[in-house]
């Protein structure tokens, strides 16, 4: 056998090590890719609220196999008569057996003097009201009266009281259920539709209904527009967005619009409808002279939002997100990402502390500033060190995790010299979470407008919620309330007013 050249053996090496590299190459892909599809199926099948439901998986796949397999129609066979259905007689507006409940109004000249006048006729006007549990035929009589010493003269009545509108026919307990049923107890209107059918008799199209959650919109957004200055005005605020479809008109398609919010700690929170996610929804939802912290994620349209107002606005960064990112990771590299994970927990112990101490914003800088602020440096001091390192390459999810955090490092830091600022943006998220078991439910929004609608009604509920009101019962005294004040007297039944003044009333009263 002859023996190879010395070029020929340079050859066999250079494609040796060509061949190596690129075996190296293609594990190194092959372990980035396994990572994240483990992390995909982690995400799809893991018990957790904000990603899918498994069984609703199985329900797809089952729906799959039934559309590719349809069932036979049978024929209809030759010779048969068409049937034609007749007309379904209308229903009654109202049923008879309601319980009625008669309110009756008699003029003032009457109260002060009753044996001077004479009921000659009374007019009857009808709302359909709601209790929990049950319907009820609200009827509201107003007699007339004429003078006993003078039968010609013109009848006096009592005004009718004012209402949300004129001619309506639901009353502002009906109202306070639909709104109830749709945004906190997430009841589609065609779920609604059918429970008062089959259940009360009371059949209610959902065009109606759909009406109805219209105008107590409407009636609300005074009471919207004021919490949303509350919210703007104490300059931090944490603000974060979540998808919802809504059907555009024409196409027989859902396009993706965002909710989002924004939330004051420790007080109210905001929910914004935009048909977009882009950087320009947050010049409609922060006033043009706000100036302060904004805490969020690293979603780009914050920090091009900054940009716009540099010096007036700040931005601090989630140790939530930094943490959910190592926890991502922590399969991969348990010892490392473990360590990190570590870290973060002792600064949310230092946090659970000082919540259960109630410590106001002095407290926390003091207490963050001797405790906290090693913790943060040393954690930093170690991303950098294992940056440096090159043991994790930087596409793999430990490697992304550390870039994300060394990325956002100055909003992190924020925290720390700012005794209001909170750890993450956890509170944010939690104000979201019942818009996504809404989503599960009625699976998208009517049109833009819908969503802005249901932009207000989150916003008011979701204010009850953190202050402990139950949102039927405000709502129901509310939209009574409305028709009868002016704008000036908003800021008395916004959530927060109408707390303390719940708490300023004996308990005989109040109920």
């Amino acid at each position: 056998m002859p023996a190879e050249s010395p070029t020929e053996l340079n050859q066999l090496k250079e494609l040796v090590s060509t061949l190596q590299s690129a075996l190296e190459s293609s594990q190194r892909e092959v372990a980035l890719l396994r990572q994240k599809v483990d992390l995909l199926v982690r995400q799809l099948f893991r018990a957790k609220s904000e990603k899918i439901d498994p069984a609703q998986l199985e329900l797809l796949l089952q729906l799959a196999c039934s559309v590719a397999a349809p069932t036979a129609v049978p024929a209809k066979p030759p010779g048969q008569p068409v049937i034609t259905r007749s007309r379904k007689e209308r229903r009654a507006r109202l049923p008879e057996n309601l319980p009625v409940i008669e309110e009756v109004l008699d003029p003032a000249p009457v109260k002060q003097a009753p044996e001077q006048w004479r009921c000659i006729g009374q007019e009857v006007n009808e709302q359909l009201d709601y209790e929990p549990g049950h319907f009820l035929r609200r009827r509201i009589i107003r007699r007339k009266y004429v003078p006993r010493c003078e039968p010609d003269q013109k009848p006096v009545i009592a005004a009718l009281p004012d209402r949300l509108l004129e001619r309506g026919l639901a009353a502002p307990g009906l109202l306070a259920h639909l709104l109830v049923s749709k945004y906190c107890d997430h009841l589609p209107l065609y779920r609604q539709e059918q429970i008062f059918g089959h259940r009360h008799g009371v059949w209610l199209p959902r065009q109606t209904l759909a009406r109805w959650v219209e105008l107590a919109a409407d009636w609300l957004k005074p009471i919207y527009e004021h919490i949303q200055t509350g919210v703007m005005a104490g300059g931090y605020v944490q603000i974060d967005e979540t998808p919802i479809r809504y059907l555009s008109p024409g196409n027989g398609k859902t396009k993706l619009g965002y909710l989002w919010t924004a939330h004051r700690p420790r007080g109210d929170v905001l929910f914004r409808w935009e048909p977009s996610r882009a950087a320009a929804c947050l010049q409609k939802i922060l006033p043009v002279d706000f100036t302060g912290t904004i805490q969020c994620d690293g979603y780009a349209a914050y920090d091009s939002f900054a940009r716009t107002r540099v010096g007036l606005i700040r931005l601090a960064g989630c140790w939530a997100h930094i943490r959910r990112k190592f926890h991502e990771a922590l399969e991969q590299s348990p010892r490392t990402a473990g360590w990190l994970m570590r870290q973060i927990q002792h600064l949310y112990q230092i946090e659970a502390r000082l919540r259960v101490q109630r410590a106001g914003p002095n407290l926390r800088l003091a207490v963050r500033a001797q405790e906290s602020r090693p913790l943060v440096d040393r954690f930093r001091k170690a991303l950098v060190a294992i940056k440096a390192s090159g043991r994790h390459l930087p596409q793999s999810l430990l490697g992304q995790a550390i870039d994300y955090a060394l990325g956002q490092w100055s909003g992190l830091e924020i925290f720390l010299t700012d005794g209001r600022i909170e750890i993450d943006n956890n509170q944010v998220e939690n104000a979201i979470r019942p818009t996504a078991v809404g989503k599960k439910n009625w699976l998208f929004v009517g049109a833009e407008q819908a969503g802005e609608r249901s932009a207000i009604v989150y916003t008011i509920v979701e204010s009850c919620r953190r202050r402990g009101i139950e949102p039927f019962t405000y709502l129901r005294d509310v939209l009574t309330r409305l028709p009868h004040m002016t704008n000036h007297q908003i800021g008395e039944v916004t959530p927060e007013s109408w707390a303390k003044q719940l708490r300023t009333v004996p308990c005989s009263k109040a109920s």
